[in-house]
């Protein structure tokens, strides 16, 4: 069995209805014109669900190393604890961790994942807390997350039906370097002009609320109504200017840290023993961890073992923008 090594792990790229072509500026191989909405960067989902991804397993593919050609979750069979540290893994033995690109040429569907009460209530219904971190966005465009005060649950159910529920929304700009975290229960969209990193826990449950007109995508009002924590979700977290890393996510399940790093400058890649997600932004980076140097191009993901993420250090060859991701 190899000892344990920062993995470089293989996009998976899905088109989606309201997906462009713009992945194709975070390194994926992605054509003008194609609808690619989704890249999945860190994935080990035993299946996913109709709604979501369409069903079937995503696992992602290990790309360098001894395992290259293997999946993250035969790394996580292999390693165990060395890869996990004392983080528990998912409810069917899987990498607690999802980590995507999102690519929004129109607007997504409005929808909610199981909010505490409704994963209580329903035992095959998992938790899905998540953040947003954007890294483009068009003139004007807007996120949408949480309901406004006051709206209740029937009149919110009354306007589903009247094609008017969008009006119920919180509407916030979509602002470059912001990150928007909704936990489990937030009512959400992503808005038409928005490209974002997207860090959650490994849940495919989605329940659709209303989708902006667009025909033949099954909506779950039902389920949603009952799944919807109302209210506003919390403010928006950015890097204070001149900072070299900054919290922007705490919760129960990650933190996401945005480090900002000038040619030449060298960082280490956090303080504990927790498995680490290294998502490059804008630049390129070299980490280095397990006496293995892995060069990380614009829009790579690597995963780092907890056994040798509190060793591991982070170079910036050039201006260097990226999202450090730490299992709890």
């Amino acid at each position: 069995m190899p000892a344990p090594y920062p993995l470089l792990l293989e996009p998976i790229l899905l088109s989606k209805v309201w997906g462009g072509d713009r992945l194709a500026s975070m390194g994926k191989r992605v054509k003008p014109g194609d609808t690619i909405g989704e890249s999945w960067e860190l994935a080990d989902l035993p299946q996913t669900s109709a709604s979501g991804a369409g069903g079937g397993a995503f696992r992602s593919r290990i790309a360098n190393g001894p395992l290259a050609g293997h999946t993250l979750h035969d790394a996580l069979t292999q390693w165990g604890d060395a890869l996990l540290g004392t983080t528990m893994p998912g409810v069917s033995g899987d990498f607690p961790l999802l980590v995507k690109f999102l690519d929004a040429r129109e607007n997504l569907s409005v929808q909610v994942h199981p909010s505490e009460r409704f994963a209580r209530e329903n035992p095959g219904a998992h938790l899905k807390t998540e953040c947003w971190y954007i890294i483009d966005a068009a003139p004007g465009a807007m996120i949408y997350k949480g309901v406004r005060p006051g709206v209740t649950p029937e009149a919110f159910a009354r306007h589903i039906a009247q094609g008017t529920c969008q009006d119920d929304l919180i509407a916030v700009p979509a602002i470059p370097g912001e990150c928007h975290t909704l936990p489990s229960g937030t009512c959400h969209a992503l808005g038409a002009g928005v490209l974002v990193a997207e860090v959650q826990t490994p849940s495919d449950t989605t329940f659709r609320v209303y989708d902006w007109g667009r025909e033949g995508r099954e909506l779950h009002v039902d389920q949603a109504v009952r799944c919807i924590d109302f209210g506003p979700a919390p403010e928006a977290t950015r890097s204070a200017p001149g900072a070299a890393r900054t919290r922007l996510v705490h919760t129960p399940y990650f933190s996401v840290d945005e480090i900002t790093l000038t040619p030449g400058r060298v960082t280490r890649l956090g303080e504990g023993h927790a498995a680490t997600a290294v998502i490059v932004i804008r630049g390129e980076a070299r980490l280095s961890a397990g006496g293995v140097d892995l060069p990380l191009h614009l829009g790579s993901t690597s995963l780092v073992p907890a056994s040798i993420a509190g060793s591991a250090t982070i170079a910036a060859p050039t201006p260097l923008t990226a999202l450090i991701a730490t299992l709890a």
